[in-house]
């Protein structure tokens, strides 16, 4: 039997890519193990699919100052000598990582026994995780075809970001009866990623009576982000977060209103779900967001609108011009190369250890 360890963890993005492989991986009869940290995300979500799970100690990468960086480097050996361990134990044929901190030592492991690698980058520019990742890689899957010009030539190759299978078999009519919504006016759907976004859920809620003039809102605002003051309003609903209804509403939206964060993205793309991103800001991220929207809007995937620029009649005219062109961006996706993520990157396992 084939084997593979999959690793990435610290936050839900990079794992929930990897769960999105599993069903695949399966069916091609692969044996999956997984390695993570202790107590991160990561763990309590494979653990969750039946995966065996493995965990290593590990230490943030940090560019700050803290005190921490004197002992994590200890904590990153430790994690190092883990994973060497693991990996002769596990022999597998194939190492996936999806970034985060805690892939550092286990790639690095697998490049001293001489395990093929592969690695997958989100954003435009490669985060520090996978910056030390690379020379161990064999492969490197991208989200934006200006990722490529940037990596070691022969490495890198276009993608897109898995997405789960799930989101793909939304209900419309089960949608319109989870929202109490009616059939014959538009949807706009709004994501403000799972901690929510003071900017974008002031700014939506700004128009909002302009908004349900034209369109029916579903907004997903983040955690401790309800605004009570709207409850009952007609034609809006609003929730903290979603996870099991997720793609029937993914179904029901004709248009969406979402962060830039890259598996956001890549889930309207492979949706071709019509959207206008509003990145992060410079001055609260590594500037990843903006970057990622305006490769979106110059492959003709997405409007675009900055943060620092929002105000409530642009937004208004930028969603409605969205709807109004929707077919085009539609269309555009459809010719998009980074489509079908999970079959892309399983063709590449299958590949290397073919």
């Amino acid at each position: 039997m084939k084997r593979i360890i999959l690793t990435g963890g610290g936050t839900a993005g990079h794992v929930t890519p990897n769960i999105a492989l599993i069903p695949r991986l399966r069916e091609l009869g692969y044996e999956i193990q997984y390695i993570g940290s202790y107590d991160g995300i990561e763990k309590k979500l494979i653990e969750e699919l039946g995966i065996p799970y493995h965990g290593i100690a590990s230490g943030k990468l940090r560019r700050y100052f803290d005190l921490k960086n004197f002992t994590d480097p200890f904590r990153v050996a430790k994690g190092f000598l883990q994973a060497k361990k693991l990996l002769k134990q596990l022999k597998p044929d194939l190492v996936f990582s999806k970034g985060g901190f805690v892939t550092v030592p286990v790639v690095q492991a697998a490049k001293g026994l001489h395990i093929p690698v592969v690695i997958h980058e989100s954003d435009m520019t490669p985060g520090l995780a996978n910056r030390l990742a690379l020379p161990a890689a064999t492969k490197v899957c991208c989200n934006f075809p200006e990722t490529i010009a940037s990596l070691p030539k022969g490495k890198a190759v276009l993608t897109g970001c898995p997405i789960r299978e799930e989101l793909r078999h939304g209900n419309r009519l089960a949608g319109l009866k989870f929202c109490g919504f009616t059939s014959d006016k538009p949807v706009l759907l709004v994501i403000g990623g799972s901690l929510g976004s003071v900017a974008v859920n002031r700014a939506i809620r700004g128009i909002l009576p302009r908004l349900l003039e034209r369109f029916q809102v579903i907004h997903l605002c983040g955690k401790g982000n309800l605004d009570e003051s709207l409850a009952g309003t007609a034609g809006y609903v609003q929730y903290e977060y979603i996870k099991q209804e997720l793609a029937d509403l993914f179904t029901l939206a004709d248009i969406v209103v979402s962060r830039a964060g890259a598996n956001a993205i890549c889930e309207l793309l492979e949706l071709r779900k019509p959207n206008l991103l509003i990145p992060l800001s410079a001055s609260a991220s590594r500037g990843d967001q903006i970057l990622n929207a305006k490769s979106f809007q110059k492959q003709g995937f997405s409007v675009m609108l900055e943060e620092e620029q929002i105000s409530p009649e642009l937004l208004l005219n930028k969603i409605m011009e969205l709807y109004e062109n929707r077919q085009r961006y539609i269309n555009a996706m459809e010719k998009s190369s980074a489509s079908d993520a999970v079959a892309a990157i399983t063709s590449l396992f299958e590949e290397i250890v073919g």
